[in-house]
């Protein structure tokens, strides 16, 4: 079947040409905004200066939060433990088709236990595939394999660390009052969404291998050459002469310090149940990656390492930010989401919910931030429409996974491990991002004809 390979084609081509680095996307995404502000509200060009700059600030302590997940993420996945399971899984392999739905299968369920994990988790599957498969002779187009694994990505707001279900499970939450607190086996965890997030994945796994260029195409990388661009650990000293030094090699301390953090943990869920948030997801990543880390220097070192998948994001989370500012005080988000809700009936709110976040996403692609601005208007047009509240959490939650396919700011850290461009990756994504719009609209309107 070469109808998606000559499907890609054309995307892959303009991606090349015309996609910007990821920071200039962010500049142009900003003059954008500024222009619609300005064209659709009754915002001056001051008013809207003044409202991307209140926002610049708006997501700071999310960032913080975003930063220790990836860190932490970063740390548990090159721990000795996971990187010999992933070397060992690498190596199953026997033909390109069966490298391409390992590396889908091993991101998307990385991606469903969480977003930071399946990230760096799927760059590191991909790398190490590629590196088997040179050793055995199988011709992989490696900038496929990747774009493979970014593909795992568009299903993390269905699991464990999804940013909408999350916020409307925890108490005190902004819209408690009209729709209580709703728990994450009435979001995530329900049969519709499961099965939803099963058709997607083995849909991932059956298109990838399809897209793979003919083989005069074919860009393979050497083994050699991925292992000598892994990052290499700082040397640190390993004398154990005095009691300092024994104290930064010592293992005890590590595992005294993650087993305090588990027993919190168990104490949190003991008490609380089921109920997640993201600070909890942090804490657990902080206490496995203590557990797995030789020592209190190895852990340091591991952190250090995912500093280059930092720095960017740490760049470019204002810029988003203000952007966010900039839609939410000068009433554009609420123009953009009462054009879908007045379109809707009770059978398509849910439907127009995920295509009001899809766009959203591409401006403000933080799960969080979306859900703050998008939520109390989708929930107030369903309460008029008696919808069930549950289905629009869900509905925003698959617009913003979905066009994250073909917005370049979640890619860096990914790519950061891969050592690719991302406009080597992003024309395959888009071939993802209308399969799963097929996907999530889809099954969307189905729910909400009531099968």
């Amino acid at each position: 079947m070469k109808i998606f390979q000559k499907l890609s084609n054309p995307f892959v081509v303009f991606v090349e040409r015309y996609y910007p680095d990821a920071f200039v996307f962010v500049i142009l995404l900003t003059l954008i905004t500024f222009g619609l502000a300005v064209s659709f509200t009754d915002s001056t060009p001051i008013d809207a200066v003044q409202a991307w700059g209140n926002g610049l600030t708006a997501l700071l302590s999310f960032m913080t939060q975003i930063c220790i997940i990836l860190f932490t993420a970063h740390a548990l996945a090159h721990t000795d433990l996971m990187q010999n399971l992933l070397s060992k899984v690498a190596k199953i392999p026997k033909t390109p088709t069966q490298a391409y739905v390992l590396v889908a299968l091993v991101a998307a369920l990385s991606n469903l236990i969480a977003w930071s994990l399946g990230l760096i988790v799927g760059a590191i599957i991909a790398r190490q595939v590629a590196i088997e498969a040179d050793r055995k002779g199988l011709k992989i187009h490696y900038p496929l394999l990747v774009a493979t694994a970014y593909a795992g990505f568009v299903v993390w707001h269905m699991g464990y660390s999804s940013s909408s279900a999350l916020f409307v499970a925890t108490d005190g939450h902004i819209l408690e009052d009209k729709i209580g607190v709703i728990p994450v086996t009435a979001t995530i965890f329900t049969n519709w969404n499961m099965l939803i997030a099963a058709v997607t994945i083995i849909g991932i796994a059956i298109i990838c291998p399809l897209m793979q260029p003919n083989e005069k195409d074919i860009i393979k990388v050497k083994a050699k050459d991925l292992l000598k661009s892994l990052s290499k650990e700082e040397e640190v000293s390993i004398s154990k002469k005095t009691i300092g030094d024994k104290l930064n090699h010592s293992r005890l301390l590590t595992i005294i310090f993650g087993l305090i953090l588990l027993v919190y943990l168990i104490k949190w869920f003991g008490e609380k149940g089921f109920n997640l948030d993201l600070n909890i997801v942090n804490w657990t990543f902080l206490a496995l990656g203590l557990l797995l880390a030789r020592s209190p220097l190895h852990y340091v070192q591991l952190v250090k390492n995912a500093g280059s998948t930092l720095g960017p994001i740490l760049l470019q989370f204002p810029f988003y930010a203000g952007i966010m500012g900039l839609m939410k005080d000068t009433g554009l988000v609420v123009l953009m989401s009462d054009y879908f809700t007045k379109v809707a009936t009770a059978s398509t709110l849910s439907f127009w919910a995920f295509i009001s976040s899809g766009i959203v996403n591409m401006f403000v692609p933080s799960g969080g931030g979306q859900w703050v601005i998008q939520g109390p208007i989708f929930i107030a047009a369903a309460e008029n429409l008696n919808v069930n509240p549950n289905v629009i959490v869900m509905g925003v939650a698959y617009g913003d996974q979905w066009t994250n396919m073909i917005q370049p700011f979640w890619t860096i850290p990914l790519l950061a491990i891969a050592g690719l461009d991302m406009r080597k990756i992003m024309g395959y994504t888009f071939i993802i991002l209308l399969f799963t719009m097929l996907v999530y609209g889809g099954g969307l309107l189905i729910l909400g004809n009531g099968y």
